[in-house]
């Protein structure tokens, strides 16, 4: 298989920014961004994290709401914290040096298996294949393999597999080479695009079969979570807090709100109880925002108020939109309020 597949990506594969070089900083950024993200979303994020952040030492010592505002709208950010983190250890356990070996990689904060994997590889050339679902997904069609790739004993049966096959002077080619077929021909949404698969000629699912592969489990339904947001508005001036340091976007700014589709007359009765003194509705709609296992239902109020309680921090619009970093299901309702 791998073949047929190296010269084909060494022909055809994309130009993308951190295939530029395989120095461990920046393909560790990256593969950091690209979990559970997509490469056009990716791409502006990484070229302006790198300029701004450019190596472990600036990332360690970095104010951690510059990072957090770098990272605003690509979610999950826990992953940046968890990157200075690791940057941090790196500095301490590693003297500042990116670790070569596959167990010490694994070893820092926010790293999995997968991840490890492809640093290993790409920029060491170990033979560490990094197995996520857009690989099982292309060696479960190849191959034929109808055991569920939700199990554990799946993936760890492929990366023995491919492991036994990596060419160690062209471990990392494999890696991407392998990442870039299921991404751009074996596609996980649509027709694959076969006729031009470097390993049609082999794959036991190019007849049409694929429709059956990967073999999966039914998947949960997501939980909805009904909330109302409120956009406190007092002198130019809007309200938000900090959310609590565990749990869902902990410790991220956020606007005020609470469970529940709250009324009007209610909303009033909440924003008197945080001793916000309102004055008037000045507009409301409603969003929903998806999470991996959470839905959020929201109805949103835009309330104008005569006091800045202390119960909030209160920022002026310039902080709000440079300065603070507020997760995407915030910011899009404060968009939709500012353009209605």
């Amino acid at each position: 298989m791998l073949d047929a597949l190296i010269p084909w990506y060494e022909k055809c594969g994309r130009s993308l920014p951190w295939r530029e070089s395989s120095t461990p900083y920046h393909v560790w950024i990256s593969e950091i961004m690209l979990q559970q993200t997509r490469i056009e979303t990716v791409i502006p994020y990484y070229t302006r994290f790198l300029q701004e952040i450019p190596d472990i030492k600036s990332l360690a010592e970095a104010d951690p709401e510059h990072l957090h505002k770098l990272w605003e709208g690509l979610g999950y950010y826990s992953r940046v914290r968890n990157l200075q983190d690791a940057a941090r250890q790196i500095m301490t356990q590693f003297n500042g040096v990116f670790p070569e070996k596959y167990e010490d990689i694994l070893s820092l904060r926010g790293v999995g298996s997968y991840t490890a994997a492809a640093i290993a590889s790409i920029c060491f050339n170990l033979p560490t294949p990094a197995v996520d679902g857009n690989v099982l997904r292309v060696m479960s069609r190849i191959t034929g393999d109808q055991r569920p790739i939700s199990e554990e004993k799946t993936k760890k049966k492929v990366c023995s597999e491919l492991a036994e096959v990596y060419p160690s002077e062209k471990a990392g080619v494999c890696t991407q080479a392998i990442m870039e077929l299921g991404e751009t021909v074996c596609l996980p949404n649509g027709v694959p695009d076969c006729i031009h698969c470097p390993c049609r000629e082999f794959c036991l699912s190019s007849d049409g079969s694929w429709i059956y592969f990967p073999v999966k489990e039914e998947k949960k339904a997501r939980r909805i979570e009904f909330l109302t947001f409120f956009i406190l508005r007092c002198n130019n001036h809007t309200a938000i807090r900090k959310r609590p340091s565990k749990g869902l976007l902990a410790g991220m700014w956020e606007l005020p709100n609470c469970p529940g589709h709250l009324k009007k007359e209610e909303v009033f009765l909440k924003t008197e109880e945080w001793g916000c003194e309102p004055s008037e509705c000045i507009g409301t709609g409603t969003d929903k925002h998806i999470f991996t296992h959470i839905e959020w239902d929201i109805r949103y109020y835009s309330v104008s108020c005569s006091r800045m309680s202390p119960e909030f921090v209160w920022v002026d619009d310039e902080q709000l939109n440079i300065t603070v970093s507020l997760p995407t299901a915030f910011r899009k309702v404060l968009i939709k309020t500012v353009n209605k």
